[in-house]
């Protein structure tokens, strides 16, 4: 009799607990339900609307630097009008030589790049998944990677004098150690849980990679192509500073040499161009190969 009242205390309590969790769910959705209203504002916006409003300011600068060069305040030689910039990007398109230099430097960066993130790939996983390895070749990578480019030029151009190799090499010599970074760090931070979770499910060890590991480990990765990208083109710049005869490095040194301060101004532009068609396309790969996950999926 008294285990029959006890169990029917029970069942009244849990009865009054789904009871209460229901009144308190009609005011406070769970959790997982809530929208930040950061994201409620994005919302409203629309994607498009969000795309533009992060151009109000670079063009809020660009009508008051046109102001300023108008009014005069800002000198010709030291720092031209916008105006002025574009007629001679116009003029360096129509001749093709502006067209000429860029694709040089794009295929440099496009060759460096593989290179850098297919060796930076490589060692990244490796050490993710051996503890020797990280001992063997951790602390070398960390060295090469806090030498500056332009410590590292001189000696570089030793090695394979002032060609396409000398600037491709730094070029995948900066791409990799964003890519090793990110890639030991996605493969370190997969949760244990899930590993032992394929172990039940009887999984084999290349289908933990495969299903979990990488999957797990893919965000991370892609962060690290995001500042690879940027570090490409750093790269870049430093090996057509010297010796070049084609790109824009080499454009801007050239303009250097005859004080034209409105080219100067042009290839800076278009390497601020080139950073934001490359945070895009990482953006891009973020949204199809990180679908599934709930901070990469939504459209941003």
């Amino acid at each position: 009799m008294s285990g029959g009242g006890t169990r029917s205390r029970v069942l009244s309590n849990i009865e009054l607990s789904q009871v209460d969790r229901t009144a308190i769910g009609a005011d406070n959705p769970p959790l997982s339900q809530r929208r930040p209203r950061s994201s409620a504002t994005a919302s409203k916006l629309g994607a498009r609307g969000v795309q533009l409003l992060s151009w109000i300011a670079p063009v809020l600068l660009v009508i008051v630097w046109e102001a300023l060069a108008d009014a005069g305040w800002l000198s010709p030689q030291v720092l031209p009008a916008p105006s002025k910039v574009i007629r001679t990007a116009f003029k360096l398109a129509t001749t093709g030589s502006l067209l000429n230099d860029l694709g040089v430097s794009l295929l440099r960066a496009a060759a460096g790049f593989a290179i850098g993130a297919t060796v930076g790939a490589a060692l990244g996983v490796l050490v993710g998944f051996s503890r020797i390895a990280e001992a063997a070749i951790d602390r070398s990578v960390q060295m090469i990677r806090a030498i500056p480019f332009l410590a590292a030029l001189p000696l570089v151009i030793v090695w394979l004098g002032v060609g396409e190799a000398e600037k491709i090499f730094l070029v995948a010599l900066g791409v990799t150690s964003p890519i090793y970074i990110n890639t030991v760090l996605g493969i370190r931070q997969v949760d244990p849980k899930l590993l032992e979770l394929g172990r039940v499910q009887g999984l084999s060890s290349l289908q933990l990679i495969r299903r979990i590991i990488l999957p797990g480990a893919l965000p991370s990765i892609l962060t690290g192509v995001r500042y690879a990208l940027a570090t490409a083109w750093l790269a870049l710049v430093v090996a057509e500073t010297i010796g070049a005869q084609s790109g824009i490095g080499f454009l801007t040194m050239d303009a250097r040499e005859f004080l034209r301060t409105d080219v100067i101004v042009l290839t800076i532009v278009i390497y601020a161009l080139i950073g934001v068609a490359a945070d895009a396309i990482a953006r891009f790969l973020e949204r199809r190969l990180l679908a599934w996950h709930p901070n990469y999926g939504a459209e941003r």
